[in-house]
């Protein structure tokens, strides 16, 4: 349990008050924090250098999400809670953000003209059917379809415009032809959904050392039920689970600097790991940005990863992704002759202002929770571990967030999210085999960490990883390849109770 000490208005004070964690070596100035006084940069160095002593906590490590930590009771509702240190007036703002999330859109025509406008394809009626209780996806259980599971589709440049397009960035990948950018297999009344799939799967044994035995599922995509005719016989597929909604808005927050300073894309320093930034252009703006969101950080804020999800997965327009008909082609001749939600008295999208403003402002606040048993020395001791296998090398415990972040409740927090926010090479068992933007077919996004050990409690399962294939997180971390092979094979030959305690201390996160 989260002792009272441990309180979030304490940890508002942390970094002015100089809580030193671990020593600051000479070159560690960060020089790049350009919100920060000289002063400022001394501390902040101290308080996010890697831990070296596991006996105890480390000050303030229990609230993962610095003063926006929520310290509620742990139950179904634990990703769903607001930032602790948002005003009453932004309390206000997050609640009709959450109701405007757990919408249920309705088709056209509908008497609920502020609701219709559906599809026509679609894979979920709200933004909640994927990110229920606003956690983590999962892959269908016999018997379901599939809705927080879906299939990203995209084919190789076929000329030199689409060549083009993916160097400028002004594309990031190129849709399939006739199915787009993602396989919805959803449809309105009197319209064909794109299709149906099956997952295959293939079982892989992994001797660990102490005998045990584990066994990963490799799972594969079958397309069948096609309902626009054939697709792109270059089709490449990717599936995709919905991640956790928790601390976008810190992540966002994160100085830009303190992300390119992790990154070593040649490996300069020969320790094995090549983390590399996404370089993504803002759609608002038309700037090369850092990509921070999605597996494979293709979106640079909230709002384009929100904007985003209203298009592709229900087929809503916003006034960033005006497109009543979504993510239906013009090949789709059927689909783009459907009635739309457009309301003129209401606005020029089916989802006018301030709808996108308030679901991104809510989603840029649901609160990380509390850190549980951080203190166990059971968990301390898989803590340390984690550390010397090398697993921070990619999951990088904590940053202090911007001073100028653009939400005072995310500005100069110490947070723990456990990642680099950089694209890693993961091996060639985790590769879809689809590049988007920067990232190879085998490269992803360090997912973060924490809020992970309550993926059960949230959302009554334990998949993890992009598609969810490993039931638990020991399968997770077996599946890693590529940079992190070495950690991986770590892990095999770690004694059973070293190996227990490390997946203990995952659960605490």
């Amino acid at each position: 349990m989260t002792s009272n000490k441990w309180c979030a208005p304490v940890l508002a004070a942390v970094v002015a008050l100089g809580a030193t964690i671990g020593p600051a070596s000479a070159t560690d100035v960060l020089a790049h924090r350009d919100d920060l006084t000289p002063k400022d940069r001394k501390r902040v160095s101290r308080v996010v250098h890697p831990a070296t002593d596991f006996s105890k906590p480390e000050m303030f490590e229990p609230m993962s999400g610095g003063a926006a930590t929520s310290t509620k009771l742990i139950n179904r509702d634990a990703f769903s809670h607001s930032s602790a240190n948002i005003t009453f007036e932004e309390e206000q703002t997050f609640k009709i953000g959450n109701g405007l999330f757990k919408k249920m859109w309705t088709s056209s025509p509908s008497s609920t003209q502020a609701s219709d406008g559906l599809g026509p394809l679609y894979n979920a009626r709200s933004c909640q059917g994927c990110h229920l209780k606003d956690g983590r996806g999962r892959p269908p259980r016999d018997g379901e379809d599939a809705v927080s599971l879906f299939l990203r589709l995209s084919i190789p440049p076929q000329n030199g415009e689409q060549e083009a397009a993916l160097a400028s960035k002004a594309e990031l990948r190129i849709p399939e032809p006739t199915y787009g950018g993602q396989f919805q297999t959803f449809a309105v009344t009197g319209l064909p959904g794109e299709g149906r799939f099956d997952i295959e799967l293939e079982e892989i044994e992994v001797p660990l050392n102490g005998g045990e035995v584990a066994v990963l599922q490799k799972p594969t995509y079958k397309i069948r039920d096609l309902g626009f005719g054939p697709m792109h016989p270059d089709t490449l597929i990717s599936p995709r689970v919905a991640p956790p909604m928790i601390g976008m808005g810190l992540l966002q927050a994160i100085h830009p600097g303190d992300i390119e300073a992790l990154a070593d894309p040649d490996d300069a320093d020969g320790d094995g790991i090549s983390g590399k930034v996404s370089r993504v252009r803002d759609a608002r703006t038309g700037e090369m940005t850092i990509g921070r969101f999605g597996w494979k950080a293709s979106n640079p804020t909230v709002r384009e990863q929100a904007g985003d999800a209203f298009s592709g997965d229900i087929g809503i327009s916003t006034p960033d992704r005006p497109d009543p008909y979504g993510d239906c082609t013009e090949a789709q001749t059927a689909c783009r002759t459907m009635p739309t939600g457009e309301q003129a008295q209401l606005g020029d999208t089916e989802a006018p202002d301030p709808v996108l403003d308030l679901v991104t402002f809510y989603s840029e606040n649901l609160a990380v929770p509390a850190r549980r048993d951080f203190d166990d020395p059971v968990v301390l001791r898989g803590k340390e571990l984690f550390h010397e296998i090398g697993c921070i090398s990619c999951h990088n415990p904590k940053f202090v967030t911007s001073r100028k972040s653009e939400n005072k409740a995310h500005r100069f927090q110490l947070i723990w999210p456990y990642s680099d926010m950089l694209l890693h090479d993961m091996g060639e068992g985790l590769s879809d085999h689809r590049p988007v933007g920067d990232a190879s077919g085998s490269e992803w996004r360090t997912p973060p960490l924490w809020g992970i050990g309550l993926t059960e409690t949230v959302n009554d399962h334990t998949r993890f990883l992009h598609d969810g294939r490993a039931r638990n997180l020991l399968e997770a971390v077996l599946w890693h390849g590529g940079e992190a092979q070495p950690a991986r094979d770590q892990v095999v030959e770690l004694d059973p109770d070293d190996r227990a305690a490390l997946i203990r201390f995952l659960e605490s996160l």
